[in-house]
Parts: structure tokens; sequence; C-alpha cells
């Protein structure tokens, strides 16, 4: 018998130069601040492997020198906070109040069921309070896939959570409260179409719910930390990485989330992004904390840094923290 040895595919470097599609910083928009790896949950397809157990947390000077720069960058429009569940770091409403009173726009990444989590009572009245954007996890809107992911109990924990933001104006046309939710595929596949199932979306949570929102944002699963060790457990590891490679979308490397974003662990080191954050790649491959700059636009027109597992904002449709990336691409690579 002839052994037939499969060519390894290329590398994503190799891809982006084989399209002319070099990668380089712009103008800095988004500071985005993980404050720790705490949560109330631990998903199987979490990228943070993030849990109840997990004691990294920022610190109040790391997150003091955070908005410290934030204040001397003038570009920054945008303070994007995550997790874990940020809500349980206690620099968590700090960053809120004084990002909003520097006339940034705040996100905060929930998971909907810390809203519920004891101590966390008052935590969507403060979130309405300080108009901060909710973008909310809620992987699919089928009880049995959402479980799937999150554990039993989750599903109709999230939809309590939603009914509490939709009861506060969150969601509501002209509330000025935007609430978008995230999906993202339960298995090895890429996300569908955002904006036919945005519509699946509406439609189920409206009849069954009463649940209105803003937005969805279609995210594909990164090949790293546990959805990494799934697809190996499962044998789905090299297919899903030649699907990746093959549904590669030139047209999405031109809104990257990279190329204006600064991803800050909780311990105040830089990375181009919260995946590369993880995987503990610095930021342009050259290790930086908030006490090495002295003014975020230093980091402005840099390199980035990259590795195969970029091939998963560069699928289909692409995919970002604020979504797909391209509009008509989603349903041919979806199939």
């Amino acid at each position: 018998m002839i052994n037939v040895q499969r060519s390894a595919p290329p590398s994503f470097g190799e891809t982006l130069a084989a399209h002319g599609a070099g990668l380089s910083r712009a103008e800095l928009g988004i500071l985005q601040v993980n404050v720790g790896k705490r949560c109330n949950q631990a998903c199987h397809h979490c990228h943070v492997e993030a849990g109840p157990r997990r004691t990294e947390m920022m610190s109040a000077a790391t997150a003091e020198r955070a908005l410290e720069l934030l204040r001397r960058a003038a570009s920054v429009h945008t303070l994007d906070i995550t997790g874990g569940a940020p809500e349980l770091n206690p620099q968590f409403r700090r960053l809120v109040r004084q990002g909003r009173a520097l006339g940034r726009k705040v996100i905060d990444r929930c998971n909907l069921t810390v809203l519920l989590e004891p101590g966390q009572e008052n935590t969507a009245e403060f979130l309405a309070q300080h108009s901060v954007t909710v973008v909310a996890s809620l992987p699919c809107y089928s009880k049995a896939n959402v479980e799937r992911q999150r554990g039993l109990g989750v599903f109709e924990k999230s939809i309590e959570a939603l009914h509490r933001l939709n009861a506060l104006g969150y969601g509501v046309p002209a509330s000025g409260l935007e609430l978008n939710l995230v999906y993202n595929p339960v298995g090895a596949s890429l996300p569908p179409p955002q904006g036919l199932l945005e519509s699946d979306y509406r439609r189920a949570l409206g009849e069954e719910f009463g649940i209105v929102f803003n937005h969805l944002y279609t995210l594909t699963n990164m090949p790293i930390s546990r959805f990494l060790h799934q697809l190996i457990r499962n044998g789905q590891l090299q297919r899903y990485m030649d699907m990746l490679v093959q549904a590669f979308n030139p047209a999405a490397t031109t809104a990257l989330m990279c190329r204006e974003l600064v991803s800050v662990s909780w311990d105040g080191v830089c990375h181009d992004c919260d995946f590369n954050q993880m995987l503990g790649i610095p930021l342009g491959g050259r290790q930086r904390t908030l006490w090495d700059v002295e003014n975020l636009a230093e980091l402005a027109s840099g390199p980035i840094a990259i590795a195969d597992h970029c091939y998963g904002c560069t699928a289909g449709a692409g995919s970002s923290c604020s979504g797909a990336l391209t509009a008509n691409i989603g349903r041919q690579a979806s199939r």
C-alpha cells in the first residue's frame, strides 16, 4: 500500500502574502480590557478558559493605568470591557464610570446569567444608568443548543436576564440603550449568514418570550483553548482547520478588529486581540505592558502578530468582536 501524505496547508502569513493582503495597524479606536478569568460559567467553547475557580483578576493599579492612558488617547472612542464575567471584578464599575465620564462608548461583554448572581442584583440598573452598551452572549435561541454549550439551566436564566434588560429599556427602539446578542456555532462549523440568523433570532425570541434586541453578531469559534481541546477529542481539528483555510476571504482582512484595537490582559500586557492574549502572543510580537507606553498612540501603525488561528477571523463572512465583517460571503461559506 502506498501512503500518501497530505501536504500541510499554507500558514496564515503565506495566505495573506498570496492575496497581497498586508496587515498593519491603523489609528487606534478601541481599547479592549480583559479584567480577568473569573466567571460564573465554564462554557465548552470559551477561548478564555474562564470559570468559577479562576483567580486571575485585574488590580486597581492596572485599571487606573488603563484609564490614565485612555484619558490621553484622543482617537480611542470605545472602552470594551470583557472577561471572564467582567461584572465580577471589583474594578468593573470604576472602569464603567470613568470611561463614560471621559465621553467614551463603554461595552460590557455580558454572559447574561451573571446578572442573576448574588451581589449582582442591581448590575442591570447600573448598566442602564451609565448607558453602557451590552453585548450579550446567547449562542442560540434554542434551549437545547444553549445548554449543550453552557450547561443545564443556563437558557432559562439567560431569558430572565434579557427580560430584566428589556424592562430597563435595553433593545427598545429610541431608548438609547443598546443590546446586542452574540451567536457562535455549537460545533465545528462556520456561522450562517448574520442577517438571516438575526431574523430567526428576532422571530423566535420575540414570539416565544417577547424579547427585543438591537443587533445579532455572529462569531466563529476560534481553534484555541477549550474549543481546540474539543476538536482534538472529537478528531475534528484537521477538518476544521481545512475548512477555515478553504473559506479564507481576503475582503475580510480590511476590517479585522486587530487593525484598530489594543487588547489588554488582566495583568496589563498588551496584545493585538483577545485571542492572541489567550495564547500569550504579545502585541506585534514584542512584549509591552501598559507601563511601557506613555500614550496608546505609540501602538498605532506597528506590526500585527499573526498565527494560524487568525484564519478563524477571515473565513467566510469574517468574524470580529462586532460580528461578521462582510455581508455577502457567509451564505456560501457556511454550506
